[in-house]
């Protein structure tokens, strides 16, 4: 069952499973996936003792905006700062994030800016906050290649693209991304009802753009992006889970982003998972949550 709390700009869509009095995790999902990437590490971790949340995104699945002149910005800013507001809204002072994708960078933000709120990280494919100055650097072509689906979204045509094919788009990222999984369309066309959202497209292409300092972002995040910009440290404990069959985003070895973590801090490879890393392997990215848990008791 899908729930609802209202936000001063959104109303978000998420599901709750355990009970309020037990330790609260926040999972967050990436683009082009939703929250039913956590369906089964989610009740693995109810199993264990834990209060799991799995709100969407904004543009995504049930995550609407309250007012239609909102700027329907997809920044990263803008994610981590919805998910303050999420837990103000819940009334939770504190929570386990998680997240992969978009939704590790927003848990990467949340945990160097708002540490006080956070008891600890699980974050899939380590320090992953954007350096949007640094995006003006290119990378050698054989990483580019990888990237295509990003300059895409930069054109008109690339909007009309995903406006008109989203399903068919997606689908091959699910398929390049995680090449050793097996997912069938069921499984696809479940998460695939989340791009119907009205604000989907706006969200997506604006979060490309906004990266590349293509298009401003909105105002009213500037303070956050300028602290954004400094690369600030995490120093939450903290575990890295690096999926070893990425297609998207290479493994380069263990010293990949140690820097940037103060904190107690784990890394480790999940042989076989892809870029969806957690619905491909709910057990390993449930046990790393217990295991940090296990951390900072």
């Amino acid at each position: 069952m899908i729930k609802k709390i209202e936000t001063e700009s959104l109303e978000i869509g998420y599901r709750e499973y355990g009970n309020t009095n037990d330790i609260p995790v926040i999972l967050l999902h990436g683009f082009p996936y939703d929250i039913n990437a956590y369906n089964e590490s989610s009740d693995i971790l109810r199993q264990k003792g834990f209060r799991v949340l799995t709100p969407y995104l904004r543009g995504f699945g049930q995550t609407t905006f309250k007012d239609i002149s909102t700027m329907r910005t997809g920044q990263q800013a803008a994610l981590a700062k919805d998910v303050i507001d999420f837990m103000d809204a819940l009334k939770i002072p504190k929570a386990i994030i998680a997240g992969y994708d978009w939704g590790g960078r927003t848990a990467c933000i949340v945990s160097a800016l708002w540490s006080e709120r956070v008891l600890g990280l699980v974050s899939v494919g380590g320090y992953t906050i954007q350096n949007i100055s640094g995006n003006e650097e290119p990378l050698p072509p054989h990483m580019e290649q990888l990237y295509w689906y990003q300059y895409y979204f930069h054109t008109q045509r690339g909007r009309k693209g995903l406006t008109k094919y989203r399903k068919e788009l997606c689908k091959i990222l699910w398929t390049e991304w995680s090449p050793s999984w097996k997912f069938d369309d069921a499984t696809f066309e479940k998460t695939a009802k989340s791009y119907d959202n009205p604000d989907f497209i706006d969200v997506v292409i604006h979060s490309y753009k906004h990266r590349y300092g293509i298009e401003p972002g909105d105002m009213q995040y500037d303070d956050i992006e300028r602290l954004l910009a400094t690369t600030p440290a995490i120093k939450v404990p903290t575990i890295v889970l690096e999926p070893g069959d990425d297609g998207f985003v290479k493994y380069f070895g263990f010293d990949e982003h140690t820097e940037h973590f103060k904190g107690k801090y784990s890394q480790r490879i999940v042989y076989g998972a892809g870029h969806n890393l957690p619905q491909e392997t709910p057990q390993e990215f449930a046990n790393a949550i217990i295991e940090l848990n296990e951390w900072i008791k």
